[in-house]
């Protein structure tokens, strides 16, 4: 507008925009575009903006919106790789709280000492439980490294490189299920 301004523009411009108005009907209709609401507003409390908010947040849907959006390999790895983290976290600090609090209980031997206790099945399932968040989480932060590098980020290489590390993941995690 400014250029229309400096170039003595500005009165024509207006004239043709407003000036088009020729008939009843686009003055009604230019005269609504233009017209100015008034807006009543309320003083609230503060408590009750919180409320006001809360029941906005409730009718949000959630990210991704699980009922539109079709499942894709990408937002499935990523859940998975953050649930995987957190479970490996929770492990180790876990098992690292138990031991502080109680070393003798929680010391190599003894533990060594209770499984060889345990049924073959119980074994064996606590091996897969162990392992396929281990080997999952690994693989898909290789994956996230290649990223990083600038490496497979087009949708074929983000795609390809999920299917190996399920692949990798599958695998491994039964090699060191039933053969470790």
């Amino acid at each position: 507008m400014l250029t229309a301004r400096t170039l003595g523009l500005a009165p024509s411009l207006r004239q043709a925009t407003f000036g088009a108005a020729r008939n009843n009907a686009s003055k009604i209709l230019l005269r609504s575009a233009i017209t100015i609401r008034s807006v009543q507003t309320q003083p609230l409390k503060p408590e009750d903006g919180i409320t006001i908010l809360n029941k906005q947040r409730l009718q949000r849907p959630s990210s991704p919106h699980f009922t539109i959006y079709q499942p894709q390999l990408t937002w499935i790895g990523s859940i998975f790789n953050r649930v995987t983290g957190v479970s490996l976290t929770v492990l180790l600090y876990g098992f690292s709280i138990a031991y502080l609090v109680a070393p003798g209980t929680f010391d190599s031997t003894h533990v060594i000492e209770y499984v060889a206790g345990l049924p073959d099945v119980v074994k064996y399932a606590g091996k897969f439980v162990l392992a396929l968040p281990f080997t999952f989480h690994s693989f898909n932060g290789l994956r996230h490294l290649g990223w990083d590098m600038g490496r497979f980020v087009t949708l074929k290489g983000a795609y390809s490189t999920g299917y190996a590390v399920l692949g990798a993941t599958g695998l491994s995690t039964l090699y060191l299920t039933f053969f470790q």
